[in-house]
């Protein structure tokens, strides 16, 4: 019996279990509800492939602002943000250790104080008022007569959007590149110098990044991921779901709209599955270009 029980597999069976249920289930749950009619009230309707051909041909919203926006908005936040991870891993592992640590914490920060640091600092920055911090400094320096309302304009809230998405992309990806540029192998730089390599753009092209593939794809993921479920940032800095003119709308504050506050359920659930599928073709192609080859 006890030999049974230092089976791997029951090691195994709480990682599974909790997989099972909150990421399996509720796949099969949106997979399932995004072939009905369900308004959180009455029971499921069975309405087939509707929703998916009213997705297409009559969301002109999705079609015009929400698609677009998102592509554009994960376009410029997932690479971007992604190249600082690793320039700033970079940079935080040349100096040394106890201003490292200091460094790493402040940069890391942003990402955890995300909700509080958007409304105590950035809404108040780019508040629509004469007394918020951007529209003081203009008017003072007499750039604009009255005040932008910055938050509120569809030309300035997804730019707006972008800048603080790449302040607080500093997450796990970034620790995990950091980990890995401190414990590449010191030899492999010294027998590189030996070899020919001149620069320390050529160490980096050759032996820091070959080195950390793993932290490298592990970043790109999570820049994917992490892109992509962005949703809440829009909403907290216009103050309204959907955003002034579709502006800053993505597609996860489209799926918030059709199912919490139009209690539209299964075709929220069909938005739901439309962005589980760009996120895999995506972490797919991401897997194709920095993942082993053999």
């Amino acid at each position: 019996m006890t030999k049974r029980m230092n089976h791997p597999a029951w090691f195994l069976l709480p990682y599974w279990t909790l997989f099972f249920v909150f990421i399996i289930v509720p796949v099969i749950a949106a997979i399932f509800l995004s072939f009905t009619y369900f308004n959180a009230i009455q029971a499921p309707t069975f309405i087939g492939i509707t929703n998916y051909i009213e997705l297409i041909t009559m969301d002109t919203v999705f079609m015009q602002y929400v698609l677009s926006n998102t592509l554009k908005f994960a376009l410029i936040v997932g690479p971007v943000g992604y190249l600082l991870s690793f320039i700033l891993a970079w940079v935080l592992a040349q100096i040394p250790q106890k201003y490292r640590t200091v460094f790493a914490i402040i940069l890391y920060s942003p990402s955890l104080t995300m909700g509080v640091a958007m409304a105590s600092m950035w809404r108040i920055i780019f508040s629509g008022d004469s007394q918020g911090y951007l529209n003081s400094l203009l008017l003072n320096w007499g750039v604009i007569l009255e005040p932008i309302q910055f938050l509120q304009s569809p030309d300035y809230l997804m730019t707006i959007m972008i800048v603080v998405s790449l302040w607080s992309s500093m997450g796990v990806g970034f620790l995990a590149m950091l980990a890995g540029v401190l414990n590449i192998d010191q030899t492999l730089y010294e027998a590189a110098y030996v070899d020919g390599i001149r620069n320390r753009a050529q160490e980096i092209f050759y032996i820091t990044i070959p080195s950390m593939k793993p932290q490298m794809l592990f970043g790109a993921v999570m820049a994917v991921v992490t892109t992509f479920q962005a949703g809440g940032i829009g909403v907290q800095l216009s103050g309204s779901n959907p955003t002034p003119q579709y502006a800053g709308q993505l597609i996860v504050n489209h799926i918030e709209d059709f199912g919490f506050i139009r209690y539209m359920m299964g075709y929220a659930a069909t938005v739901s599955v439309v962005l589980l599928l760009i996120v895999y073709f995506i972490s797919k192609i991401t897997f194709r270009i920095l993942g082993e080859k053999e």
